[in-house]
């Protein structure tokens, strides 16, 4: 009964994270403007994933069967 209480409380407690504004650490600063832009990106900007890192994937639901088609690649093992 104490490894379930134990076990729920630190559930509670790793799911009540912070949800303000992120900011850097007292006495550091933001990393600089990459090299030929003119602004620097803010902590938004820098958590954003890019779409090579993150891809949309595409959900093609078939509505039918179809026969395949003959693939000459598709050699049986020797």
């Amino acid at each position: 009964m104490k490894r379930l209480f134990a076990l729920s409380v630190t559930v509670l407690l790793a799911a009540c994270g912070q949800k303000a504004e992120l900011k850097p650490v007292a006495g550091h600063a933001l990393p600089p403007a990459a090299y030929g832009a003119d602004v620097r990106p803010d902590t938004d900007k820098l958590l954003e994933l890019d779409p090579l890192a993150a891809p949309v994937r595409s959900v093609e639901l078939r509505k039918r069967s179809e026969v395949r088609e003959d693939d000459p690649f598709d050699l049986p093992p020797e």
